[in-house]
């Protein structure tokens, strides 16, 4: 039985078919997948120099590849250079944070499973993102700044 590779799935998203959106705070955002079903979404981060996001919790689990630049967890001893991978188990809970020494940007893509919960001081859930969230903000914010709506955007 010849395999019909037509019939499979393989889905490519160019570089320059989604587009990057200003997400405030020095942190520009681009949704590359939404799996709805898994609650599986993958988007890519550009951090400028001196970012610091909120200590948060990731309720399943993490997979971050850094394409350029140098960022690290607050939480940990390590940093994290073009190049690196990172794994996060469900439930750590971490402060990324970008050097201000950096120079130029720092670039990762980020593999999401389930929600990023945003902490309080008191370790009490602040703000909920998961995949439905980032899409919805995504969309807004690729409004807002007059963008079209992404054609590879790949939403199981």
């Amino acid at each position: 039985m010849a395999l019909d590779v037509r019939s499979d799935i393989v889905r490519h998203v160019g570089d320059d078919e989604e587009l990057w959106v200003n997400a405030g705070f020095g942190v520009g955002l681009k949704l590359v997948r939404l799996d709805a079903s898994k609650g599986t979404w993958v988007i890519e981060n550009r951090f400028e120099p001196g970012v610091r996001l909120q200590i948060h919790r990731h309720t399943g689990p993490v997979d971050a590849f850094t394409l350029t630049g140098r960022w690290h967890y607050l939480e940990y001893d390590f940093f994290s250079v073009a190049g690196s991978y990172i794994y996060e188990p469900a439930n750590s809970v971490h402060t990324l944070d970008v050097p201000e020494d950096n120079e130029g940007t720092t670039n990762v893509l980020f593999v999401i499973e389930g929600a990023l919960l945003n902490l309080d001081a008191d370790g009490g859930i602040e703000s909920v993102t998961d995949g439905a969230a980032i899409l919805e903000a995504y969309m807004a914010l690729l409004e807002a700044e007059g963008k079209p709506r992404p054609n590879g955007l790949i939403v199981s």
